[in-house]
């Protein structure tokens, strides 16, 4: 990689940006705000993560380049509001990644990567120290997907010892919310309901993070898999003219399992063409 090239490349993006911001730029690109941006970033960053489960190395590096574009978009943004530039945004991330790899930066020694884990939050313990800031679980953003959040969370806490010795733990819990969630189903309570499953899904992401899953991207996929399924039963009453309305469940049923014997058929394919 020529750094001469890629800074070059990197100060176009940002002088285009700066020219559709401009006077004589793009009216829609002149009207943006930090906050009318907001939707734009999320779904950037979905199209990236849709891209890399497809393994469309070409899409892959578009979207990247499409969430880049982003950060460029809001960096000029902030420029322009007198908030901070390019080149601050650079040196404050330069200077943290820095900071918080002493072992890879300085002499500090580290036995694995649990213990770089450990050591980044005694950092950022030690920064928030120096700013007045609270609590260990600050900086997890509210507005994750709710899964994607409980798991940061745990993570967080397991990082400072706040966590089961080991997956038993957790699956024993899973089974205690379920036995409370079925009491509060019985009584009727709607606000116990909500709470007990808000706690069972919680204990099913210590399980997740125990067994290394992301519980997030789980969920993801099994949505996938859902829509094609409901996808090939839609497609196979279609073909036979019948009205998925007025169909039973026992066939229904039986086109859900065909559906999944086809996704166990092709996945047998891959493995033995690899």
């Amino acid at each position: 990689m020529e750094e001469e090239r890629v800074g070059k490349l990197f100060m176009g993006l940002v002088r285009i940006m700066e020219r559709l911001r401009s006077e004589n730029g793009c009216p829609w690109d002149r009207e943006q705000t930090h906050d009318s941006l907001k939707p734009f970033l999320i779904e950037e960053a979905y199209e990236v993560l849709e891209a890399m489960e497809a393994n469309d190395r070409e899409r892959f590096m578009e979207e990247m380049g499409d969430l880049l574009f982003q950060i460029v978009f809001h960096t000029q943004i902030g420029a322009e509001q007198g908030e901070f530039s390019m080149e601050e945004l650079l040196e404050r991330i330069t200077e943290k990644m820095i900071r918080r790899h002493p072992h890879v930066f300085s002499d500090a020694q580290v036995a694995d990567a649990q213990e770089v884990l450990f050591n980044w939050e005694e950092i950022k313990r030690r920064e928030k120290g120096e700013k007045g800031e609270g609590s260990a679980l600050d900086g997890i953003p509210r507005d994750l997907p709710a899964l994607l959040r409980a798991h940061r969370l745990q993570d967080r806490a397991s990082r400072l010892g706040f966590d089961w010795p080991d997956v038993e733990g957790a699956y024993a819990k899973v089974e205690e919310e379920m036995t409370e969630l079925k009491s509060a189903l019985e009584e009727g309570d709607r606000g116990r309901m909500e709470e007990e499953l808000g706690d069972l899904f919680f204990s099913l992401v210590n399980i997740a993070r125990f067994i290394e899953v992301n519980p997030e991207e789980a969920l993801r996929k099994t949505i996938s898999r859902f829509i094609q399924r409901f996808h090939h039963i839609e497609e196979g009453l279609k073909q036979r003219g019948r009205d998925i309305e007025k169909e039973t469940l026992e066939e229904m049923e039986r086109l859900w399992q065909e559906a999944k014997g086809k996704e166990k058929g092709q996945e047998g394919a891959k493995i033995s063409n690899e």
